[in-house]
Formats: structure tokens, sequence, C-alpha cells
């Protein structure tokens, strides 16, 4: 039986959630074809694999994609099942044309621009946007012992809820918000140790998502002008003191250990050389581009990125990647700072295109 031809677009988004979305928005005010294909069972992109727990370190007023702003959370700082729920409802409020699930293998080029593969089909594209983002590359440093280490291991990826842990001895790794919000919620249970590469930077507890957003797009604007600024310590990686965390906080479990040297079948060596009993260690150690998908097109460097101008790759200029982090973008892996790179991306689109229209 023949293989069906690929439908044929201007652009084909690869990857639906926050990012791909965001470009989605700004595309649809061009008169530019476009398609976006998701991995995803649902709407919602990684957001759908968060821990039942989790939450935003923003108010839903600054965790918005362009267009629509996300609904007030009941509890303050939004939740999983809320953003995965806004996510849901912007993608029907704008009718994106959606296709799913799409596991797209590779990108080829071809005589007229890049043909997007999957298992059962193929897309014609002028262009190709990479949104893959990074949950499904989870990072694990290498350790001495790892291969020996018989205990249980959980990204933070895969971690659910604290429960399959009780009563247990669990090192939490990993010194982000990830870290810190899981380490709460473990700790009530469990016999938690919170290992990370340098003492945990608090920042104070009137300082979240927004201010920090604020203080990364000074910095940029100061950036490209020449400018140096001062500003007070707090980066978008510093832990915010979100109710778990200060909850823990008053508990007095916030407290760091720094890295082990190797494993052992059934446990830990720590620097000074005495060994501790782990039943699991649970990975916080956060994410790598997910980017496999390009290898065939030879773009992919030694630190497994893709070397753009702006969001433009430099070897394929007919492929932008949006949302993978500071190399596309300052705070573009966030809700709210995709939305810069998703403008300029599109635009860039639309004038290599030959598109007229504004967006």
């Amino acid at each position: 039986m023949p293989c069906p031809q690929p439908d044929t677009y201007d652009v084909v988004i690869i990857g639906g959630g926050q990012a791909g979305l965001a470009v989605a928005y700004f595309l649809r005010r061009t008169p530019l074809s476009f398609v976006i294909l998701d991995a995803q069972e649902e709407p919602g992109g990684a957001w759908r694999h968060g821990w039942n727990s989790l939450r935003l370190f923003s108010p839903a007023t600054w965790s918005s994609i362009p267009g629509w702003m996300m609904p007030p959370a009941q509890e303050g700082y939004p939740s999983r099942d809320h953003v995965v729920d806004y996510l849901k409802r912007y993608e029907q409020r704008y009718q994106f044309p959606v296709v799913r699930p799409v596991q797209v293998t590779r990108v080829e080029r071809t005589e007229t621009g890049l043909r997007v593969h999957a298992p059962d089909r193929q897309w014609n594209a002028r262009v190709v946007v990479s949104a893959t983002g990074t949950w499904s590359n989870p990072y694990i440093p290498d350790y001495p012992g790892a291969a020996m280490f018989t205990a249980q291991q959980v990204h933070s990826a895969d971690y659910v809820e604290a429960t399959p842990f009780a009563g247990k001895k669990v090192l939490v790794v990993g010194g982000g918000n990830s870290g810190a919000q899981i380490l709460a919620e473990v700790s009530k249970v469990a016999e938690a140790t919170w290992v990370t590469p340098t003492e945990p930077l608090f920042l104070p507890d009137d300082v979240d998502g927004r201010v920090l957003f604020e203080r990364a797009t000074e910095r940029l604007k100061a950036q490209q002008e020449g400018r140096t600024i001062e500003q007070p310590v707090g980066g978008l990686g510093d832990i915010v003191m979100v109710p778990p965390v200060v909850e823990a906080r008053e508990r007095d479990v916030l407290r760091a250990v720094r890295p082990f040297t190797c494993f052992t079948r059934n446990g830990v060596v720590w620097p000074d050389g005495h060994e501790s009993a782990v039943d699991v260690v649970i990975w916080c150690t956060g994410f790598k581009p997910a980017l496999g998908h390009l290898d065939t097109l030879g773009v992919i460097n030694d630190e497994g990125r893709v070397d753009v101008q702006g969001t433009r790759s430099v070897r394929e200029p007919r492929l932008w990647l949006v949302g993978y982090g500071e190399w596309t973008g300052s705070a573009s892996a966030t809700l709210i700072g995709v939305t810069r790179t998703a403008r300029s991306t599109a635009s860039e689109i639309a004038a290599f295109l030959g598109s007229s229209s504004s967006v």
C-alpha cells in the first residue's frame, strides 16, 4: 500500500505546549498556513506530567501566554491542573490546528523546504519551528558506582506524590525550585536529605516569579543597550518561598548538604568517608533540550543545543527553536517569558516567507 502524500504548510510547529501555542498565536495574524504537531495525548504540554502538588511561583496574571490572561487561581499560586486547564482552553479559544498524538521522528531537507516525519505520516513545510521543550529528556548526573546501586531512582519528571516513599530514607538531589518543593512534600512522610551542589539561595517571602521576570527583563534591556545595572540577588533559578516551602522552613527541614562522592550497592558515600543507606533517590537535576528529531539536519552542537541567532538556526535558516531556555531567549522557558521570543520568531518567519502582515 503506498504511503500517503505529505500535507503541505508554510510552517510546521513541532510541540503543542506553551511555546508552540505562543508562536501559533502570532502566526495566526499572518496569512501563513501552519499546523501544530503535538506528541501528547491531550492539551497541556509538559505540565500534564508535573507532580500532583506542583505550584507555579507566579500569580496567574504573571503566568500567561499572549492574547488571553490565565484566569485567577482560587488558592493563590496556580496549580498544575490549573495551568493544564488554561492551556487546553487557550488552544480551544483560538481553534489552533493541532494534530495529536504525533511523535516526530526526524526532520529532513527537501528541494523546496523541510519534511517532518512521524511513523505513519509526513508533513512538508517551508519553515519548521521546533518547540519540543525539555521534559522528555531528563538529566541525571553521572556518579561513580551508579551501575551497582540497586535502590529506587526517580527523576522529577516522573515524580507524582510522596505517598510511595513513606517511611523510607530518601535523597532529594537538586537545588532549584523543584528540589525545594519536592523536599517539602517528601519530608512529611520520609527521612529526607536534601543534596545540593551549593548552599540554596532562598528569596525573600515577598519575591515571586513576577519580580524575577521583571528583573530578567531589565537585565536583558540593559545588556541590549550596553549598560550595566545592579539588582538585588535573585534569578529565575533561585528558590521562591511558595506556601509549601514556607511550611517546610517552619519545620526546619530546608537544610541541604553537599553532594555525595559515589554510590554503593545500597547507599552513598559522603566526602568525609562515611556511608549512608538509601532507599530512594529523587533527581531534581533538570532537563536537556529534546532535539533528537533534528539529528538528521546536522545542526546539534557538542553541547546538545543548536547554534542560533536569536531563535533561528545558524546552520539551517528554515529552522527556528523556541522555549528551550536562555539560549533561545531570556526567560523563554517560562509561561510569561515565551511571549517575547514567540513574537520575534513569528515576525522573522513572516519576513522570510514574504508575508506582509504585521505580527
